[in-house]
């Protein structure tokens, strides 16, 4: 599985403080229709999601803390570290993606290629593998 990172620019104020920014189609591969954000996790141990997308595609950030993303695409199974805030990774879309591992104080940060529609969510792993056509 080949995993597309996506490294934000950075400016460096000194004791101000550092500033990363993204724009769509120059940082973010795609348009952006959506913005939300994963906050306040209270168990830590818990594992989150479990779903693929049908058309939609992702970038992902962890502004604050850490956490573990897992990735499937059905034959194979990837798990990515994520801790900085301008560090992110491109899910496309056909991908069964977990999140877990959580550190205190955990924000993650996600950048959607279209609004949202239940219709485009696979929420059954049974069902996301049919769909990909793997037995």
């Amino acid at each position: 599985m080949q995993i597309k990172y996506i490294k934000l620019p950075i400016v460096n104020f000194g004791t101000k403080g550092k500033l990363s920014f993204m724009e769509a189609n120059t940082h973010i591969p795609f348009n952006i229709k959506r913005i939300y954000y994963i906050y306040d996790v209270k168990d830590l141990n818990i594992i989150r999601e479990g779903h693929a997308h049908k058309t939609l595609k992702q970038v992902i950030f962890c502004i604050n803390g850490s956490f573990t993303l897992e990735l499937d695409i059905g034959n194979e199974k990837k798990e990515i570290y994520l801790n900085m805030p301008y560090e992110g990774v491109v899910i496309r879309n056909r991908i069964w993606h977990n999140m877990k591992k959580f550190s205190e104080n955990t924000i993650i940060l996600v950048i959607a290629s279209d609004y949202y529609s239940e219709e485009d969510y696979i929420r059954d792993y049974k069902e996301f593998r049919k769909y990909i056509n793997i037995n």
